[in-house]
């Protein structure tokens, strides 16, 4: 199972706007540049995690996105569900979905699919976008501080 750019550019864009959270909206134009996404693409990404209710926006000169609730209130998992759809190896263990194959009922290898299937929900539900942020300013120490001369 891979994630698509939609998956990946919108987790970017979404900690991008986790590590400013408080500070008012980011332009489409800022996220992008800072997390190196073309802003056309951006674009539809974002308005897919508004329609979601995961970002909201403001018009204006000082308009932007911000993200709807804290960061340690949205998962990993929330936004690439919105992005990709459900999180499953195979058709078959998708739980929205009506079994596709006829040997669902007594198919060894779909008891497998469903344990990853579970477990790549666990890891992504468990980690919040604070979590990131947390993780972020772990690798970075240095970009937290400013020095004036």
């Amino acid at each position: 199972m891979r994630l698509s750019t939609k998956g990946q550019y919108g987790l970017r864009a979404m900690f991008e706007l986790a590590i400013n959270y408080g500070e008012g909206p980011l332009s489409l134009k800022t996220i992008a540049d800072r997390q190196y996404i073309s802003e056309h693409y951006l674009e539809q990404l974002i308005a897919t995690l508004r329609k979601a209710g995961l970002v909201s926006s403001t018009r204006g000169a000082q308009g932007g996105y911000v993200l709807s609730r804290s960061p340690e209130e949205i998962t990993v998992g929330q936004v690439i569900r919105v992005l990709e759809g459900p999180l499953a190896p195979v058709e078959c263990v998708i739980d929205d979905e009506e079994n596709v194959c006829d040997r669902s009922g007594y198919c060894p290898t779909r008891i497998v699919w469903k344990k990853v299937r579970d477990s790549i929900n666990q890891v992504v539900d468990s980690i919040t976008l604070q979590d990131m942020v947390d993780d972020y300013r772990r690798l970075h120490p240095d970009e937290s501080y400013m020095f004036y001369i």
